[in-house]
């Protein structure tokens, strides 16, 4: 039985992490939990799965709640996070919170040896070479767990010389729409995707196109390579593509579900039945060439990982701060490209940064951010 360590348990991935156990309780347990603030559904998801150790992110929430429940020690704040994604008991920590507060316990699990079922797609752009470095010194596997990346993974298992990577875009809700248009859209808006049900700040950054971005720099920790493309594919059927050296193309198709890309990460080398319905072969499948013009920001995010060390980190800081701050109604949704493109340029160089110029990068560059809007 493989137990697991999930940090985030209370958002989208997580809930569909434990969903999976819910189907196979005979292949899968949960050795800890951990939430942001969701105190409540901790307390469901302790009840239910009987973890060990639990925590909680924020520790203004500590008082009143409960330090054991049912035998499962309840801690807060940023440690406790990392603790509960490196407990001894665990065999794979599914890492599924989103932002830098990621690379915390991301570092903390491969330290202890666990294998990373990743969906933090952040701890890898701000600080990809330390991570994967720490990975390989540990012989830890990371997995992906973002569809498009368990899309690549999968089609790499058949092996051969790669000649690029083909991440795909359902476009977002605004596709088609001009800088004008766009600058009028709301907050209630941008959350609302077409194919996908996930969190507010993925949803945002799906909007923008900042997710794909920051998806292009991961792939290219993830898979050892910057020939890395995308296209658009608004029915989200096929996850992505590998394009081999002697032209054939491996695509991995199914229902737009993250159902399959979460169990198979827990379950590999097996493949298990799941919650997702067959893929139906009744719609056309279209693609379209990327438009940058009103869409910047996967551009930037190339020029970002182009340059290297601390940069990756400073534009992903500027859309933390930048998505925070349109979801308070405080700035338009095209302020967002205009505070991540600054800092692409505006952010000094550290051209091989430890984890402390990462934190320090991250922190002076949100907080620029937040100052100055």
């Amino acid at each position: 039985m493989k137990k697991l360590a999930v940090i985030g348990s209370s958002g989208s991935i997580g809930r569909q992490t434990l969903e999976v156990v819910r189907r196979y309780p005979e292949k899968f347990s949960v050795a800890s939990l951990a939430v942001r603030e969701s105190v409540g559904t901790l307390e469901r998801q302790i009840r239910e799965f009987r973890p060990t150790f639990a925590a909680v992110a924020d520790e203004s929430i500590a008082a009143g709640f409960p330090r054991e429940i049912c035998g499962c020690r309840v801690a807060f704040g940023a440690e406790a996070v990392a603790q509960a994604a490196s407990v001894p008991e665990a065999d794979m920590t599914v890492m599924a919170v989103v932002g830098m507060s990621g690379l915390r316990p991301v570092l903390a699990a491969i330290e202890a040896g666990k294998d990373i079922a990743l969906a933090n797609k952040e701890s890898l752009v701000a600080a990809g070479a330390a991570v994967t470095s720490a990975a390989q010194k540990k012989c830890v596997k990371i997995i992906p767990v973002d569809s498009e990346h368990s899309a690549v993974w999968q089609c790499l298992r058949f092996g051969g010389d790669v000649r690029r990577i083909i991440l795909t875009a359902s476009g977002g809700p605004f596709r088609g729409m001009t800088r004008d248009r766009l600058r009028e859209v709301s907050p209630e808006q941008a959350v609302r995707h077409p194919n996908w049900n996930m969190g507010k700040k993925i949803s945002v950054d799906s909007a923008t196109m900042m997710n794909k971005g920051l998806e292009i720099i991961e792939a290219r920790w993830l898979f050892g390579t910057d020939k890395i493309d995308y296209v658009i594919h608004p029915e989200s059927i096929i996850h992505s593509m590998v394009e081999f050296v002697d032209g054939a193309v491996a695509a991995q198709m199914s229902t737009p579900s993250m159902d399959i890309p979460i169990q198979l990460a827990l379950s590999y080398p097996d493949r298990l039945p799941s919650g997702t319905a067959p893929l139906a072969f009744d719609k056309n499948l279209t693609f379209m060439p990327p438009d940058e013009k009103n869409f910047p920001l996967p551009a930037v995010c190339r020029e970002a990982m182009r340059k290297g060390g601390n940069i990756p980190c400073a534009v992903n800081a500027a859309n933390e701060a930048a998505v925070k701050l349109f979801l308070s109604h405080k700035i338009r949704f095209t302020d967002i490209y205009d505070i991540v493109e600054k800092y692409l340029t505006y952010t000094g160089f550290t051209a091989d940064p430890d984890t402390a110029d990462i934190y320090a990068t991250f922190d002076d560059v949100y907080s620029g951010v937040m100052r100055e809007n």
